[in-house]
């Protein structure tokens, strides 16, 4: 039997790209949020905070999804070498690329104009080299992670494809998905605790917590997007809306804001909050592909632009911002205001900067990792 789908999933890059483009909002918000930021407004706005934890209760967890069934359709379409090859190149390089390109200039303003490190001369050289982890990697964090989880997929893809004809007609149910998340999530929060009592320092660490903890954390998500396209069932299940689901969105978020403001870093707030943000992730994964597939399931060239320029715009608009906020910000005094400017702007400049980019072949290159023969 093919796997082959019978045309294109527009709806699948749609919300790849909106989830992409979505970092523009959440980061212009978090000047205005009661989140502690690099650059905060001396008031801030409840409604913003809201919108700010709302995307970022579930963005990731959906992206990591759909990064899996996209992943695991290529590995059946290439050799598993040429799979992995090609894979690395689209993310790895415009990860490394982003890093002199962005997030060192971003460090350079950031240590220069800002207080961010009003004391970076007496960090230890161990301080510096975990900051500068922190600083170099900054919103490209995920790019980080999708390459090591390209690197896992690569041996767990083998055991999916080994099963394809067993679980191609597997029946799935919610119940199903709930409780293998929600399993991997009993498992990640005793481990953290373990080594937050036995390792605090490593803890503390930069890369341990990215190539660990959060590999970890969004590995199921990964695998649960490949398995959506291994077994018929499961992505007509996340295609077809649940009511339940659905309300339980607002119950989930409900707890995700009292978490995030009345518990304590020294308390289980992290733990709560991966088991909150893995509910989210469900509920929200049925709101944005059932929503997705009837209404953004089309082809538009409008559409295939913004998906084409959606990693770009992402890679940018985090420095963009910032400038914002430590230039412009400051001489508006109406947050709402102040926020839409700040959308205006950044999504502005990006996209000026992506039409420029797309005239220098090297540029596309490095941000795309494509040949222009490919």
């Amino acid at each position: 039997m093919s796997t082959q789908p019978p045309q294109r999933e527009y709806f699948l890059d749609s919300i790849r790209a909106i989830l992409m483009l979505l970092g523009v909002p959440f980061h212009v918000s978090l000047i205005y949020s009661s989140q502690h930021w690099t650059v905060n407004s001396p008031t801030s706005s409840f409604g913003l905070t809201l919108f700010n934890e709302f995307i970022h209760s579930f963005r990731m967890q959906v992206f990591f999804v759909i990064s899996g069934y996209f992943s695991y359709m290529l590995f059946l379409r290439y050799s598993p070498h040429r799979w992995l090859k090609v894979r690395l190149e689209r993310v790895g390089i415009p990860f490394l690329a982003a890093i002199p390109l962005i997030t060192l200039p971003q460090f350079l303003l950031l240590k220069n104009v800002s207080d961010k490190f009003p004391q970076w001369s007496q960090f230890t050289l161990y301080e510096k080299y975990n900051t500068l982890c922190w600083e170099l990697i900054s919103h490209l964090w995920f790019l980080f992670i999708l390459c090591l989880l390209t690197m896992i997929g690569y041996r767990l893809f083998h055991f999916l494809k080994q099963r394809t004809e067993q679980w191609q007609d597997k029946e799935i149910g919610w119940w199903q998905v709930i409780g293998g998340l929600t399993l991997s999530i009993l498992v990640w929060c005793p481990l953290r605790r373990v080594l937050l009592l036995t390792l605090p320092l490593v803890m503390k660490d930069a890369l341990m917590n990215i190539v660990v903890m959060q590999v970890l954390f969004y590995l199921p998500f990964f695998m649960l997007g490949a398995l959506a396209w291994q077994i018929t069932s499961l992505k007509a299940l996340f295609i077809k809306p649940h009511p339940l689901l659905w309300i339980g969105t607002v119950l989930a978020f409900c707890a995700y804001h009292y978490n995030q403001h009345y518990s304590s870093g020294d308390g289980w707030l992290y733990e709560l909050d991966a088991l909150i943000s893995m509910v989210m992730g469900i509920c929200m994964l049925n709101i944005c592909f059932s929503s997705g597939y009837r209404l953004l399931n089309i082809h538009s060239p409008a559409v295939s632009y913004l998906v084409n320029a959606s990693l770009f715009i992402y890679l940018v608009h985090h420095p963009l911002t910032l400038v914002y906020g430590l230039y412009v910000s400051h001489a508006i005094h109406n947050n709402y205001l102040g926020f839409f400017t700040g959308l205006v702007m950044v999504f502005g400049v990006s996209f000026i900067l992506y039409e420029i980019h797309l005239r220098i072949p090297v540029l596309r290159f490095l941000f795309s990792g494509k040949s222009n023969n490919k």
